[in-house]
């Protein structure tokens, strides 16, 4: 499916988006984004800002460019961060796969289930790195599949529906990805058995 395919299918869906994912958000994942997001640091490329729901946990200190390849989640992500009165945050219309900045411009780059639904991952692991300052750190909260046959049956099944509906892999190999970008991988979290990861990775220097 090609990227304008499924940014026209977030637009249609940011309606009613955080609706769909309130169960989780509320159990599990607004724990995860405060964690991940506690580690962002100087000038940062968020990749994929979605409705917004990283801006709440952003150290005060940093300055924010944040990106989405869909209007209609950008316009959702808009309302929240003038709700929150955030002036160090700005909100783009990018696709991560063609990023309109010069390369070593940002000190920390974060994804959060992002990767999961770019068409080519490994090309917009790779911008994100080019963008990425050296010795930036990249921090990335995303699903995956996992190392257990028993606990890729559950992901198998939802991969035909989810890539109908958003275009959303179940059993991408984004941990494998990040390294083939260019990345190091510095550490790595399972949150969630092996399938959810957060994943510190950095440029090396030079």
């Amino acid at each position: 499916m090609n990227t304008s395919k499924i940014a026209s299918r977030y637009d249609r869906f940011s309606k009613v988006y955080d609706l769909f994912e309130s169960p989780m958000e509320r159990r599990t994942f607004s724990k995860y984004r405060a964690r991940a997001l506690s580690l962002a640091e100087g000038k940062v490329l968020e990749i994929g800002v979605g409705t917004g729901k990283n801006l709440p946990y952003y150290p005060q200190n940093v300055e924010v460019t944040a990106i989405d390849f869909s209007r209609g989640m950008l316009e959702k992500a808009e309302k929240r961060r003038r709700e929150l009165g955030l002036k160090n945050v700005r909100l783009l219309h990018m696709d991560v796969q063609n990023l309109e900045f010069e390369e070593d411009t940002f000190d920390t780059v974060v994804s959060t289930f992002v990767f999961c639904t770019v068409p080519d991952p490994i090309k917009g692991l790779k911008e994100a790195y080019r963008v990425l300052k050296p010795g930036g750190k990249a921090i990335f909260l995303e699903h995956m599949k996992s190392r257990s046959k028993l606990l890729n049956l559950p992901l198998y099944m939802m991969e035909p529906f989810m890539k109908t509906m958003l275009g959303t892999s179940m059993i991408r190999e984004t941990q494998d990805n990040i390294k083939k970008a260019g990345f190091k991988v510095e550490r790595v979290e399972n949150l969630f058995f092996d399938i959810v990861k957060l994943i510190i990775a950095t440029k090396p220097p030079g």
